[in-house]
């Protein structure tokens, strides 16, 4: 535009700041889409979004992440990457302005991104050198396309010499053909960077779950008791609602051809098995509930399924631990590590490397091909998903991924019970209402849950069968509501006669408790 007015016209003519910042965030936009593009020939894990947000996720203050967890529940990893975006395009508002001001300035801008998600995604696990060519790609694409939005941006006067402007239609013509390219880049962008992120999920691991044909568990299959659930409470948690809390910003995809389990660090016989050598061992099938210690009170960061798995015990036997080493440490194809006490994966309990969930292979969200299941643990210390590693060692000599960022190396699930039926603040009419809910103890099992209406006696409620002490327990109780406003408190006491304890804490350093209560109100 600037050679069509030049002979017409003497004054000095800019990009408007909302043109030039339109012009930025357009840019941003192609880079994300460029870089999700080119990511399907390297990684999913090098796209700058993924490999920044990664980063991101490792470094982020402790407060920061516990607030993402209570706010969005199992969507905080959805909840990181939208604010990813959102602060990207607002930075890149601005670089798209300082690029109007000297082009060479946006353009250090659109330098700067790159170098930072190209330094990301070479400091993540399994980085290869080829894992910089999605940030530099997507950064020469950005560059290119700040610098068109730039040229082909509407105008404005810059100085206030009189002089003959060009006539309203000639503006309007400039700005619908600006914001065409636009609107046409933002949302090209969003549809191919949605087509990359779906194709680099990879259809190859879909395939290899779909067929996938479960050994048969040795011994009897786990059965769920016929009085195990309550009402519309039900015992087992289904695969899509079961909670999942982990730090991967894009769900790892191992096709199993490809996967391996290594046992190694302080043992006698070091070794590594393949995924046919896994399957043909010898399964187990078992109920067992997991808990993240996230979970707050009352919370439903929990959950309940059957799995099938091969004990972690035959693995650790025929490796044979060194006396000394009190941790085992998972590792996951991400990097991700969980400590868990040794003697609680030789101590006879159903921990397992499990292979599938509710009766399939497990749902690659949760793990696929293999994970870590250990009753009775916090899944931070115990529940690695998508397994690569098991080392033996010391809690003196590693600390795993979460102990350095303030949580507790040993965690023990604490004994704890919540209300479901009714909801918080119901109302309610007067006479029987049936109050039910959960509780739980891993490997320790629920023996008693009480309920206190208002400042009452604690009523004792009626506990339905469990397959194990493995899992959590529903109960019950009917309680003749009267008028008014009531709140009911729920307590739990575990099989070796340990109460609930009613003293408040929050999930950190090692779990939340106190007594789960709610307002209801009769009429």
């Amino acid at each position: 535009m600037t050679s069509t007015l030049s002979g017409t016209l003497n004054r000095r003519w800019a990009v408007g700041r909302w043109y030039a910042a339109a012009a930025g965030v357009a840019s941003a936009a192609v880079a994300l889409a460029v870089g999700e593009l080119i990511a399907i020939l390297v990684s999913a894990e090098s796209a700058p979004l993924v490999s920044v947000g990664g980063v991101v996720i490792d470094h982020v203050p402790e407060w920061a992440k516990d607030f993402a967890i209570q706010v969005f529940g199992t969507y905080d990893k959805v909840a990181l990457q939208v604010g990813t975006i959102i602060i990207l395009l607002a930075v890149a508002a601005l670089i798209g302005v300082l690029g109007a001001l000297r082009l060479w300035w946006g353009l250090l801008g659109v330098v700067a991104f790159g170098v930072i998600g190209l330094l990301s995604a070479l400091s993540r696990t399994g980085s290869t050198g080829a894992w910089v060519i999605p940030s530099i790609v997507a950064a020469v694409a950005a560059g290119l396309m700040l610098w068109l939005l730039l040229r082909l941006a509407p105008k404005e006067a810059a100085d206030e010499t009189p002089i003959k402007e060009p006539s309203k239609a000639y503006f309007g013509q400039q700005r619908r053909r600006f914001l065409t390219i636009f609107g046409a880049t933002i949302v090209g962008s969003a549809v191919v960077g949605y087509v990359g992120r779906i194709i680099g999920q990879g259809s190859a691991v879909n395939a290899a779950r779909e067929a996938l044909v479960l050994p048969t568990p040795v011994g009897p299959r786990a059965v769920a008791p016929e009085a195990a659930s309550i009402g519309d409470l039900g015992y087992v948690t289904s695969n899509a609602d079961f909670y999942r809390i982990d730090t991967a910003i894009v769900v790892p995809r191992v096709e199993p051809r490809d996967w391996t389990l290594t046992i190694k660090g302080r043992v006698a016989k070091p070794f590594t098995i393949t995924w046919d050598e896994l399957l043909r061992r010898p399964m187990i099938e078992r109920y067992v509930t997991l808990t993240c210690v996230s979970n707050e009170v009352g919370g439903d960061l929990i959950g309940n399924a059957k799995w099938l798995g091969v004990p972690v015990k035959d693995l650790l036997d025929q490796a044979q631990p060194d006396p000394s080493a009190d941790q085992v440490v998972s590792r996951s194809v991400d990097g991700f590590t969980a400590g868990t006490p040794t003697k609680a994966l030789l101590d006879g309990r159903d921990a397992m490397i499990a292979v599938a969930m509710n009766g399939e292979p497990l749902p690659i969200n949760h793990g696929f091909p293999a994970r870590m299941v250990v009753p009775g643990l916090y899944g931070y210390v115990s529940a690695t998903k998508w397994l690569s590693e098991l080392e033996l060692t010391t809690f003196a000599d590693f600390d795993a991924y979460w102990v350095p960022r303030g949580w507790a190396q040993m965690a023990p699930i604490k004994t704890e019970s919540r209300i479901d039926r009714p909801r918080g603040g119901s109302s309610l009419g007067a006479g029987d209402v049936v109050v039910a809910g959960v509780a739980w103890a891993q490997h320790r099992g629920i023996s008693k849950v009480e309920v206190q209406v208002d400042e009452g006696p604690w009523q004792q409620a009626n506990l339905a069968a469990v397959a194990s002490i493995d899992t959590w327990r529903l109960w019950s109780l009917t309680w003749k509501a009267t008028p008014g406003d009531h709140t009911l408190r729920v307590r739990a006491t575990d099989n070796g006669g340990e109460v609930q304890t009613s003293q408040e804490a929050p999930p950190p350093p090692d779990g939340a408790s106190g007594y789960h209560s709610i307002q209801v109100s009769v009429s």
